[in-house]
């Protein structure tokens, strides 16, 4: 499973595309604010009852979030044991210098800008897909 955390509904439509573009064929989950994706992961608020031991193979999170913003968020899951291994790609339209820093100094695994283009976001997703979802040793459980 891939956890979607983007508030863009565009966004969430093109990735959706991307990743089928690319037939990568994992369920994608999609919150639309940080503290959706944080209910998600740790089984609260609506999300309250689920399995929290099936955790995503790779969670892509947006910066510009409603509720709780995307550096809190990876702040959260980096500071919990049952998610701090989990794969955090950042995917943000971001261009400041100051959220790359804050992402991995807030231990993302990635930060990739998403390019305005289609066609090339259908090749960064490739490029993610084969790396995090292939190639990839996941953590143990």
């Amino acid at each position: 499973m891939i956890l979607l955390i983007e508030d863009n509904l565009s966004d969430v439509e093109l990735t959706r595309r991307a990743f089928a573009r690319n037939h990568i064929a994992n369920e994608i989950v999609v919150v639309n604010d940080g503290q959706a994706a944080l209910d998600f992961l740790f089984g609260e608020g609506a999300h309250a009852g689920r399995d929290t031991s099936i955790q995503p193979s790779l969670t892509l999170l947006d910066l510009k979030l409603p509720k709780v913003d995307g550096i809190e968020v990876l702040r959260r899951i980096r500071a919990d044991p049952r998610t701090r291994r989990l794969p955090v790609v950042i995917l943000t339209s971001s261009r400041e210098h100051e959220d790359l820093s804050l992402g991995y100094d807030s231990g993302a695994n990635s930060y990739i800008r998403k390019p305005v283009d289609f066609q090339a976001f259908v090749e960064a997703v490739h490029q993610l897909g084969l790396y995090w979802l292939v190639l990839n040793e996941q953590p143990p459980h």
